[in-house]
């Protein structure tokens, strides 16, 4: 069980289940469950269970299947916090799809990547369902690969709309997290926390967070001064057949540095 104080400060460690794709989702829930976290992330598209045969965890799944994945989850001890990334269209009727299912399941926030023109739908669905919707970062040449354009689309918006900070593609972009992190102040609703070997290569890989070029400890830093309160989804994408010790590091990492921040508070 998470210390504490993270609890206290609202700071919540969960998974991304895309750092188990090579397993079905009611395997990436054990896994988490057995890492002693509470939330998870989810993404469209992942092998429900070994049991279902091709059915796939996304926003189509009909009521039944929807009722056994939230069974399975409040089983686990798990809360299913985050969904993403999945597209926003400029469609209302795509977009009330994945909001719908949001709701019936308990998302709290939609990652996504949305287009620039569907920022005013994305903006009244925000509003009406009161989900958040979390601007996700993938690596350059991807159309949010800079801080600049997701604080461009969020001025002016709701507070529902804002950033999924994933630390690790800025890396690759060359982009400094903590620099992104400072800019991106207030707008930062969740983040994919990652921490990699090598910076501005497009193929650095995962290591264990305190242990590669991310300044990790420098970033919860500056959220902590930012009174960032939010999820953080651990995305280990790397030994991905055998992750769970080095996520569990991950995870001791975060305890004992979020510990440190309360203390010097």
């Amino acid at each position: 069980m998470l210390a504490d104080n993270v609890e206290k400060e609202n700071w919540r460690l969960g998974i991304q289940a895309w750092s188990f794709n090579r397993f079905t989702f009611y395997e990436a829930v054990d896994k988490a469950k057995a890492l002693g976290l509470r939330y998870i992330e989810a993404y469209p598209g992942q092998r429900l269970s070994k049991e279902k045969g091709g059915a796939m965890f996304d926003h189509d799944m009909p009521s039944e299947i929807k009722a056994k994945v939230l069974q399975k989850l409040r089983g686990a001890g798990l809360k299913l916090v985050n969904y993403g990334v999945v597209a926003l269209p400029n469609d209302e009727a795509e977009c009330r799809k994945v909001f719908d299912f949001a709701r019936d399941m308990g998302i709290e926030t939609i990652v996504s990547e949305p287009p620039e023109d569907a920022f005013d739908l994305v903006e009244k669905l925000c509003d009406e369902y009161k989900i958040n919707v979390a601007i996700h970062n993938h690596p350059k040449p991807s159309h949010y690969w800079n801080p600049d354009t997701v604080l461009k689309v969020c001025n002016g918006r709701s507070k529902r709309i804002g950033a999924c900070a994933d630390t690790g593609h800025w890396m690759r972009s060359g982009i400094n997290p903590v620099d992104a992190v400072k800019k991106l102040k207030g707008r930062i609703i969740s983040l994919h926390f990652k921490d990699l070997n090598e910076f501005d290569n497009p193929e650095a890989h995962d290591v264990v967070w305190g242990t590669g070029k991310g300044n990790t400890g420098a970033i919860l830093a500056e959220l902590a001064q930012q009174n960032f309160k939010g999820v953080f989804s651990i995305e280990y994408e790397y030994n991905w057949l055998n992750s769970i010790p080095e996520i569990a590091g991950c995870i001791s990492y975060f305890e004992r540095t979020a510990s440190e921040l309360s203390k010097s508070k």
